[in-house]
């Protein structure tokens, strides 16, 4: 009896420092959520994103929905690459960053579509005075749906009533990049 006690107390032990060792020293939860929201292509995204004056988690967190990281993604909608840009709001913001030349595929370059997704979400930022949400929402919407919401006071100019926002697939977009926006921060701010 004394002998099975020992091994109990034993086998106790060593799942106490497994879990310690897991949760205390290496900090488990936190890695995890790391592979969850991993900071892919790096360097581009926090150069363009200082460059043009938007937070590079923000950048992340919108990777993160519109593609989850894979730089060959293409919708439904034939929107392309790591930040899902439509190819007529790619050539129109190509051309205003100077981008000589943009083809089709250039758009499924990572350093390409970061470059473009990211001054054009800081477009939509000044237009809607750095309201993330309102920026989210004509990003995913377009800017006239938008405008068109807040003229017939379906949202507010300050963004204070998005859960609004009518159309669901738009309404979900922006609450889950708020979300993984937060995660982000929270787990490398």
């Amino acid at each position: 009896m004394l002998k099975l006690l020992k091994s109990i107390l034993i086998v106790l032990l060593a799942i106490l420092a497994i879990y310690f060792i897991c949760f205390q020293v290496f900090d488990l939860k936190t890695v995890v959520m790391k592979k969850m929201y991993p900071r892919k292509y790096t360097n581009f995204v926090e150069h363009y994103a200082k460059e043009y004056e938007v937070d590079p988690l923000l950048i992340f967190a919108i990777i993160k929905a519109e593609s989850n990281f894979e730089p060959e993604a293409k919708s439904k909608s034939e929107a392309k690459g790591l930040m899902q840009l439509m190819e007529n709001t790619a050539l129109e913001i190509a051309e205003q960053i100077e981008i000589e030349t943009i083809e089709e595929q250039d758009l499924y370059n990572p350093q390409i579509n970061i470059q473009i997704g990211t001054y054009y979400f800081s477009i939509l930022l000044k237009q809607y005075h750095q309201n993330i949400g309102l920026a989210l929402a004509a990003y995913n919407a377009g800017m006239g749906r938008v405008g068109e919401w807040i003229q017939n006071g379906v949202i507010k100019e300050d963004g204070s009533n998005l859960e609004n926002i009518p159309y669901q697939e738009t309404n979900m977009y922006v609450r889950k990049i708020l979300n993984d926006y937060q995660i982000y921060k929270e787990l490398y701010d």
